[in-house]
């Protein structure tokens, strides 16, 4: 006899990273009990969860926390996008402040949850991710909406040198230190410099926040 889930040609995968284990086992079994959706992975921490990843069985969604032992889910992200660009990574965390949010979407998360969001909620969304969608709780849309908002409010000259200017637009485009320094045949340590001098002019103090003001157009 076939099972009702084979009969679903569009099943989705999901992957869980999250260290509360009541947490974790709570959405791992709803979600097994859906006829549409699957989960084989869920480990307390992205380290552990990457060594469950094969590249022929990998999940299409996965549901990221950001406070985890090790690595932070933020960070796990970037590993595994760098890795593996074709997953999508729905954050599911307590974290509802603007700088995290916009960290996590810098890295490459493609939609933000809190997790008092409702288990059939959450299915919902996973599903809207599934089809191109980029699902937020409705308190974090707002809260990137109000971010946004108030940066446009802080807009300032930046004073930086051509030099700089390229060096912000290498880190745009996502570029390491390693390849900007090729690219502008400096030394690593110039790189971090004239990175130094951008934070200062610019009044930020990290990566995400120049390549907010770029994408402003503050820069």
């Amino acid at each position: 006899m076939v099972s009702n889930k084979n009969r679903f040609l569009n099943m989705v995968n999901v992957g869980i990273v999250e260290d509360d284990k009541e947490i974790r086992e709570a959405i791992c079994s709803y979600l097994n009990n859906q006829q549409n959706m699957s989960c084989e992975i869920a480990e307390e921490s992205v380290e552990k969860f990457i060594r469950l990843l094969y590249p022929d069985k990998l999940p299409d969604v996965i549901l990221m926390d950001i406070g985890l032992p090790g690595m932070s889910g933020i960070s796990g992200i970037k590993l595994i996008k760098e890795k593996y660009p074709g997953i999508d990574i729905l954050m599911l965390t307590i974290h509802n402040d603007p700088h995290k949010i916009f960290q996590s979407l810098c890295a490459g998360a493609t939609g933000y949850l809190l997790k008092t969001t409702p288990l059939t909620e959450i299915k919902k969304f996973i599903e809207e991710l599934s089809l191109g969608g980029a699902p937020m709780s409705p308190q974090i849309a707002r809260r990137v909406i109000d971010y946004f908002h108030e940066s446009k409010h802080e807009k300032t000259e930046s004073h930086l040198t051509n030099k700089e200017k390229e060096i912000v637009l290498d880190l745009v485009d996502g570029l390491s230190y390693k390849m900007i320094a090729d690219k502008q045949n400096v030394t690593i340590d110039t790189v971090r410099t004239h990175i130094k001098h951008v934070y200062n002019k610019l009044h930020v103090h990290c990566k995400a926040d120049v390549i907010r003001k770029s994408l402003q157009g503050e820069i």
